[in-house]
């Protein structure tokens, strides 16, 4: 085992000194971190508050789901004006949900389905 010291180390981003102590070294050896921290804890804090208010971040036990960006299209049934969440290419039909749901065979789940027909 290496015997390790506090070491007096600057902050990239105030330039502030701080102090990675024997203890911080340990536990970033147990979670397998090798460089050292750039960032004093005050920094630390900072930035990791404001990564975890960013959209699309993970923290605080969830993510803001970013809302789905839909499509205009016509319905190839009932000529119907819809929207759907994907950019219609015009090789296929494009349904509104009446038409669609109507076109699926009664107990299929939409995942899979029934492919003895294919």
């Amino acid at each position: 085992m290496i015997n390790m010291q506090d070491k007096t180390l600057s902050c990239r981003d105030c330039a502030k000194e701080f102090i990675f102590t024997t203890g911080e070294q340990e536990s970033f050896a147990q979670r397998g971190f090798t460089n050292e921290p750039s960032r004093c804890p005050e920094c630390r804090a900072t930035r990791k508050a404001n990564n975890a208010n960013s959209p699309g971040s993970f923290s605080g036990g969830g993510y803001e789901r970013r809302e789905r960006e839909m499509f205009p299209a016509v319905c190839a049934q009932c000529g119907k004006a819809t929207t759907v969440p994907f950019r219609p290419s015009g090789g296929r039909p494009v349904y509104c949900s009446d038409c669609y749901s109507a076109q699926r065979p009664s107990g299929a789940s939409g995942y899979g389905g029934d492919r003895s027909s294919r």
